[in-house]
């Protein structure tokens, strides 16, 4: 069986922990390095770095749970020794989305908001309820997460909107909340709506509002070991594969 050695940047935050516990059990892969500015967590069998310029060991990927600000390092390290890279951080601006566009022309760049396989089976779901309910219901999405995320809506929400908009040839705009508003709700408009309290993991929910009935379509994370495992996944399934961005897409079409 071959191993994938992995580099795991952000290797001492909540998600980083979670995919080196999954790792752990699993002999088709291995982390030989991780790289973040904090102490390691205790446990830890694998050297850290305070910067991936620093990383020493030779590796077939890099996994980045770390922060979307140090991505341009993570990619100059990735096009520079030919190291695929897994991107699973959020809240990239253009300039950002931009340099993994240019990197994936040298090296296989994996870009997801979401590591879920579930995820990426709802996104379908709602592309495909999209076109068959049409302009006669509207579309609201409900975003939950834990106290401690910063961003909002949540990059999935945003992905989960996206996926909607281009499979109907973009004739929605996007309505943040309605508290500042008062007008009635436009049928070319996707509502998308944050939740923030306690421990909560994720909960995604895609509402189909007509006239007489309600299309609702759900999923709820109920460990973070959900997105270590599809970011382990996509980080076996980048090796070997041509310059390009891919997606938890490509992984589902890549078994199906």
């Amino acid at each position: 069986m071959t191993e994938t050695k992995i580099i795991l940047c952000g290797a001492c935050g909540r998600m980083g922990v979670n995919i080196a516990e999954f790792v752990k059990d699993d002999p088709a892969a291995k982390i030989v390095a991780g790289v973040d500015v904090s102490a390691t967590y205790a446990g830890c069998t694998f050297p850290v770095y305070s910067s991936i310029a620093d990383v020493k060991e030779s590796a077939d990927v890099i996994i980045d749970f770390s922060h979307h600000s140090v991505l341009a390092g993570i990619l100059d390290y990735a096009t520079a020794n030919h190291v695929p890279a897994v991107i699973a951080t959020t809240g990239h601006n253009d300039g950002e989305m931009e340099l993994m566009y240019n990197a994936a022309k040298t090296v296989p760049v994996f870009f997801s908001r979401n590591m879920s396989v579930g995820i990426t089976l709802l996104i379908e779901l709602a592309k495909k309820s999209a076109a068959a309910l049409g302009s006669k219901f509207d579309i609201e999405i409900v975003e939950e997460h834990h106290n401690k995320k910063l961003d909002a809506p949540s990059g999935t929400a945003l992905m989960i909107a996206d996926a909607i908009n281009d499979s109907q040839n973009g004739r929605f705009s996007y309505t943040f909340d309605r508290h500042s508003e008062r007008r009635e709700r436009d049928s070319d408009e996707i509502g998308i709506h944050s939740v923030r309290g306690g421990s909560i993991v994720g909960e995604h929910e895609v509402i189909f509002a007509g006239n007489s009935e309600i299309v609702r379509l759900s999923h709820s994370a109920g460990s973070r070991m959900v997105f270590a495992e599809g970011a382990v996944r996509a980080a076996k399934f980048l090796p070997g594969k041509a310059p390009a961005l891919y997606s938890m897409t490509d992984i589902v079409k890549d078994v199906m």
